[in-house]
C-alpha cells in the first residue's frame, strides 16, 4: 500500500490593508487651507461711525497695509462745516497719516496659512503634523488680530484750528475746529468683523482637524 500521497498546500489568506477613507487623504485639509487663504481677499472688517459704514478692509489689505478713504465729503456730521479752505487744511494734516501699516497678526495668519497649505500637499507624517500646528496657529493669529484692532481703533480727527494771528482765516478755522471737537464726542467709531473673517478662522481650525484625522489614519 502506497502511503506517499501528495499533500494539499495550505493557502494562507492575508487580509488587505484597509484603504484610508476621505479623511486619510490630503484633499480635505488642502481644500480647507485653500478656502482659508482665499478668504483673505474678502472684506474682513467694516469700519463704522455711529453704525454708518465708512470703509471695508480685506484680509490682504490688513496684512499688507491699506490707505484710509477720505470720507469727509460724504460724512453728514461734517457737511455743515466743510469749506474749501478747511478741506485744504485737512488734506495737509492727513496726507502722512491716512496710510495704515500692515497688521502683524494678519500677516502672520496669512503666512502660516500659506505654509500650512504647502505642508498639506506632502505625505510625510512630520509635515502633516506641521500643517496641523500651522492651522491652529493661524486661527490664533486671527483672534489676536481681532483683539489688536479692537484695541487700536479710534477716530483720528485732524486739528484744523489755527491760532496764528497773521492768518486771515484763522478765526474761522478756530471756530470750525471747536465745532468738530464737539462733534467728535458724539461720534462712535467701531470696527465690525464680517462673516468672512469668522469663516476663515473656522476654515483654519477645520484644516487642523483634517490634518489630525489624516495622521490618525496613517497609524
Amino acid at each position: 500500500m502506497d502511503t506517499n500521497q501528495p499533500t494539499t498546500p495550505v493557502t494562507t489568506y492575508v487580509p488587505a490593508a484597509p484603504t484610508p477613507g476621505m479623511f486619510g487623504t490630503k484633499i480635505p485639509s488642502s481644500i480647507a487651507f485653500v478656502v482659508a487663504v482665499l478668504l483673505f481677499f474678502m472684506p474682513f472688517v467694516d469700519i463704522k461711525c455711529n453704525s454708518m459704514s465708512l470703509q471695508q478692509v480685506s484680509g490682504i489689505q490688513l496684512a499688507t497695509g491699506f490707505k484710509m478713504k477720505n470720507n469727509s465729503s460724504d460724512n453728514s456730521y461734517l457737511n455743515d462745516v466743510k469749506t474749501d479752505k478747511v478741506d485744504n487744511a485737512i488734506t495737509k494734516t492727513t496726507t502722512n497719516t491716512d496710510k495704515k501699516d500692515p497688521n502683524l497678526y494678519a500677516l502672520i495668519a496669512l503666512g502660516l496659512g500659506v505654509l500650512g497649505l504647502l505642508l498639506s500637499f506632502t505625505n510625510a507624517k512630520a509635515a502633516i503634523g506641521g500643517a496641523m500646528v500651522t492651522g491652529i496657529a493661524s486661527a490664533g493669529a486671527m483672534i489676536g488680530m481681532m483683539l489688536d484692532l479692537k484695541k487700536k481703533v479710534k477716530m483720528d480727527i485732524p486739528d484744523v484750528s489755527d491760532k496764528t494771528p497773521d492768518n486771515d482765516v484763522g478765526n474761522t478755522i478756530d471756530k470750525i475746529g471747536d465745532k468738530m471737537s464737539d462733534l467728535s464726542d458724539k461720534m462712535n467709531i467701531s470696527v465690525d468683523f464680517t462673516p468672512w473673517f469668522y469663516i476663515s478662522i473656522l476654515a483654519f481650525l477645520a484644516a487642523a482637524f483634517f490634518c489630525y484625522k489624516r495622521m490618525s489614519a496613517k497609524k
